[in-house]
C-alpha cells in the first residue's frame, strides 16, 4: 500500500462574473479577468484559455439570449483551467460543418482542438452550462501555437 504523501495538494483557484444584461463589448473584460486572474499560467497556454473562453461566451451571445455567468478554475498540478458559460438557451452546441458561404459555424471547432475536454450540463429551467477544460501545462496539452496540421490533441466529451 502506498504511503500518504506529505506533500499537500493545492486546491483550485476559482473565479466567476455575472453577464447578464451584457453585450458582445465584455468579452474584452472577460479576456482582461481572465488574464489578471490567471497569474500562474504560463502565456504560451494562456492564449489557448482566452480563446476558449471568447468561443464559448460568444456562442452564448450568437444561439441564446446571452450568457448569464462564466466561472473559471485553475488546478495547479496537473495544470488545468476549466471555464464554465450558463446561458439560458436549451439548444446544445454542435460541431456543425464551416462554411465559406456563411459566417459563423467554427466556434465550438476552435474549442474542441484547444480543449482537453468539453461538454454540457443541462439545468433547471431550461438553461444549461457549457464547458471546457484547458490544459495549461507540457504534461498533456499542445498550445495553439504548436499545432500545425491534424496535430490535436484528444478530445473526450461528457
Amino acid at each position: 500500500m502506498p504511503e500518504p504523501s506529505s506533500t499537500p495538494i493545492p486546491a483550485p483557484s476559482s473565479w466567476s462574473m455575472d453577464l447578464r444584461g451584457t453585450t458582445a463589448p465584455a468579452l474584452v473584460e472577460i479576456r482582461r479577468w481572465a488574464s489578471r486572474a490567471l497569474t500562474q499560467v504560463d502565456d504560451t497556454y494562456l492564449g489557448d484559455v482566452l480563446l476558449v473562453a471568447t468561443e464559448l461566451v460568444t456562442n452564448a451571445y450568437d444561439h441564446g439570449d446571452g450568457p448569464l455567468q462564466v466561472r473559471m478554475s485553475h488546478t495547479p498540478n496537473p495544470c488545468r483551467v476549466r471555464l464554465e458559460v450558463d446561458d439560458s438557451c436549451r439548444d446544445r452546441p454542435v460541431l456543425g460543418t464551416p462554411s465559406l458561404e456563411r459566417p459563423g459555424g467554427r466556434g465550438m471547432h476552435i474549442v474542441a482542438k484547444l480543449a482537453r475536454t468539453w461538454g454540457v450540463l443541462e439545468l433547471p429551467a431550461g438553461s444549461k452550462t457549457v464547458w471546457a477544460e484547458v490544459s495549461c501545462d507540457s504534461a498533456d496539452a499542445v498550445p495553439c501555437a504548436a499545432v500545425t496540421g491534424s496535430g490535436s490533441p484528444p478530445v473526450e466529451r461528457e
